[in-house]
Order: C-alpha cells, then structure tokens, then sequence
C-alpha cells in the first residue's frame, strides 16, 4: 500500500460525542502515524435530521481536539449528482437494476424466507425483469462469500446468500447510505476505513459495491464500542457528553485525547501520551476487540497529570476566558492574565480542571473586604488566644523589607522562636485569614502571591471578626 488515507465521516445530526471523538482520534493516528492524510467527510444526506448547527459544533469539536485533516471538508449532501452517475453505470454493466416491488411485497418474501428457515432478504423477484424505473438494486453475486481482514476483529467471511440484492437508489432518486459512503471514498482516495463496529454489517455490502465498479477495496477496522462502569452502553449518566461540554467543564484537549486513546488501544503499560508520542507509537494491531469501559475518575486523573504539566502562562489565558464567561467580559477585565499565571503554579498540584482550578483561585481575586469566610473555620482557628498573634504578624510585615516566599518564612520562624510556639499553632488561623478556609497551596507562597497589601488586609480584617 501508497500513502495511508483514512477519514473520519460523522452525520450532522447530533453533537459529536465522546465515542465518535475516539473513533476520530484512531482514525486520525492511522493516518498520522504512517505519514498519511486524514480526511474530514460531513454525511448530511438526511435532511430532516441534519442541521447546521451539529455541523459547526463537530468542527469546533475536531478542532479543539487538535485533530486537523488534510483538504477541503466533503459535504456528502453536496455529492447526489455523482452518486447517481456510478449508479446509472452500474445499471448499463448489469451490476444493478430497477426493481418495482412494493415494501409489502418484500415484507411477504423476508416473512417467507424466515418461515423456511433462511434469511430474510428480497428474493430477486425483478433481477431479470429487465425495467426502466422503480427503485435500483445491486445486482449482488449468488454464490461464494465475500472476506475481508478486519483490522481490529481479524479476518470476516460472509456468504454472499446471505446478502440481498440491497438498494442503491430510491424511488425518489436519491441514493442509499451505502452506496453513497462507497463513492465518497473511493473519490476522496481513502485506503482505510477505521470505524465503530456498529458498522461492520455495512462492510461486506459495501465491499460488493467496490468489486462492481472493479474499485481497489480499502483496508476496514471496527473498534468496539465504549461501556459505562455497569457494563451498560455509554450514555449521558456514565458521562457520555458531547465533546464541547467537557471543554466547557474545563478538561484540558490533550488529556481527553489521551484519555480516550487508551479506550481500546494500547502501548506497553504506559498511561500518559502525549500527541507526539501518540502517533509514533500507535498501531492498529494493539487496538482491542472488547469494548472499553468509560470510568469518569480515571478520566479526571489523567486530566489532572496535565493539569500538573500545563504551562501556567496557558492556564493564566484559560482562567482569564472562564471567568469572562462566567461574569462578562467587562468585570473579568479586573483579573488580568498575569495574576492568574502568578496563581496557578499554586494550585497546579490539586487542580482537576480549568473549572475546578478557578473556583479554587477565587479567594486569591477578590479584595479582602469580599473575602467569604467558613463560619466553623472561623470559630475553631479566630480565636480570642490566635488573634492577637495575627494582629503582631501584620505589623512586622508592614515593616518587612522585600515581600517574599523566603522574607516572609524568615518572619514566621523568627516569631515562633520569640513566642516559643510551634509553626502548626499559627499555621491554620493565618490561613483562614487570608483564604477564609483550612485548606490552601503553602503560606508564605500563598502570601507572597497576594501580596503586601492584601495580605494584611485580610489579617486585620480576621481580626476584626
């Protein structure tokens, strides 16, 4: 085989989900892998169902997920002309034909058929009839099987009496799903196909097609499909979304593309991928032929590894566009990107998300007189015996030289010593104080990325509760 060329094909009737996000990614990595291309095919062929705002939301989808393709994006729907010129060929080389059977009377042959223990299939009542109207057949061989080595699920044999003689195109002229996914890849030069196997069905047919049009038949994989923890298929209690809600959620792209690459596919025992590494390493034989089972804690695990890595910088523009969101362009304007990078390294450790890292930045962006403060946090550590030490802290800061990590540790551990007490018995009153609970990133990076003024601000305003 040339230059690899696979494709990813999603139908525009819905928001592409967390199971079409990962046969986009295998398809993808095949191609990237071996230096090929990858194709993007819009199947909006229902009209009905189709809509334009499911096809832009599977583009932004695609390409927030860092998945480019290569060429101009094929819309199917704009493909009937040459979907009925391959048919109209078909017919003139007797690989397919009219056939004016009513649906009630192929309904009789399938009852019949099944009634005489075979398969429930149009019998070929109008093969030989020789028409000029009425919905086109395939005039599908009799005999032998048709094979195939499914990438994923090893070699497929199907006995062609098993087969039909399957529409191509309907009575209104418009063409079949099979037919017209044949053409569109034979066209767009596409070598494999790698899908879910909820179509593998459509494969043996639609090698049928090809072998009619003596068309080269690409390569065909079918990953299996993606399970909620109960073993039940994936749906929207399991966590089974559609792609922009998990950037809404505040996942970072790389981590769910790694994330779902390992549903079903695999590189010795490593966990963490980056894209690079991703595609040098992906092969379709270590694909699984058992479903993978989606577990939303594993998945926000891996987005915290990235979380961890992420460059703060990223993250500082990440929190800058939430916040907007969330409270308009105009008060998030008073947050500016630079404090959000300063606060990030701290919260990188145990942050999920983008989400979950700004809710933890909020006590960090408000003044002191806004700070919200945990009314039992408050009781157990504002004491009438810890305010006082809070209240002679804040005055040895004002006269502090330079408000640093080390200048602000020196301070402490000289206080102690005059005090003779332990760190722990100022620790967490200091910490209610300037982030209104008992749990925050270390103290004195805490302090020293408030800063002067708000740290002190927030001392005395403790004091005063």
């Amino acid at each position: 085989m040339g230059k690899i060329v696979s494709r990813f094909a999603p139908s525009p009737t819905g928001f592409l989900h967390i199971g079409g996000a990962r046969t986009a990614l295998f398809s993808w990595l095949l191609a990237r892998s071996k230096g090929g291309e990858f194709r993007l095919r819009i199947e909006d062929t229902d009209r009905e169902r189709s809509t334009d705002e499911a096809t832009r939301a599977i583009i932004d989808s695609m390409r927030w997920l860092g998945l480019d393709h290569d060429g101009e994006i094929v819309h199917q729907s704009a493909r009937a002309d040459r979907h009925n010129e391959v048919i109209d060929q078909m017919i003139a080389a007797g690989h397919a034909y009219y056939c004016q059977c009513s649906k009630e009377d192929v309904d009789a042959m399938r009852e019949k058929a099944m009634a005489e223990g075979g398969k429930p299939k149009y019998d070929g009542t109008c093969r030989d009839r020789g028409l000029t109207s009425g919905v086109v057949r395939l005039k599908a061989p009799q005999a032998g099987a048709t094979a195939f080595r499914d990438m994923v699920k090893g070699p497929i044999v199907v006995a062609n009496a098993e087969m039909d003689d399957m529409i191509l195109r309907r009575t209104d002229g418009s063409p079949t799903y099979n037919l017209a996914v044949v053409v569109d890849d034979h066209d767009m030069g596409v070598t494999s196909v790698l899908r879910g196997d909820d179509h593998v069905n459509n494969t043996p047919r639609q090698i049928l097609i090809y072998q009619a049009m003596n068309w080269d038949v690409p390569e065909f994989g079918h990953v299996p499909m993606i399970l909620g923890p109960d073993k039940k298929k994936l749906s929207k209690r399991h966590g089974a979304l559609s792609v922009m809600e998990y950037e809404k959620m505040g996942y970072l792209p790389e981590a769910v593309c790694n994330y779902l690459a390992r549903l079903g596919w695999s590189s010795g025992d490593q966990e963490l991928f980056t894209m690079d590494e991703m595609q040098a390493l992906f092969n379709p034989d270590n694909l699984g032929a058992s479903p993978s089972v989606f577990d939303l804690t594993k998945f926000e695990w891996v987005n915290g590894q990235y979380m961890q890595k992420a460059d703060p910088d990223r993250l500082a523009g990440m929190l800058c566009d939430f916040l907007a969101r969330e409270v308009g362009e105009e008060e998030a304007a008073k947050v500016d990107r630079a404090t959000f990078a300063r606060i990030a390294p701290l919260l990188q450790p145990r942050a999920k998300s983008v989400v979950h890292m700004l809710e933890q930045a909020r006590p960090f962006i408000v003044d002191a007189q806004f700070l919200h403060y945990d009314e039992t946090a408050v009781q157990q550590h504002l004491t009438a015996e810890t305010k006082p030490l809070l209240e002679e802290i804040a005055g040895r800061m004002e006269g502090l030289g330079e408000f640093t990590e080390p200048s602000l540790e020196a301070l402490h551990k000289q206080f102690i010593e005059d005090h003779g007490i332990k760190f722990k018995a100022i620790a967490q009153p200091i910490r209610v104080a300037i982030i209104g609970t008992t749990q925050s990133p270390g103290l004195f990076e805490t302090m020293a990325v408030l800063g002067r003024e708000q740290t002190l601000a927030r001392l005395r305003r403790a004091v005063s509760l």
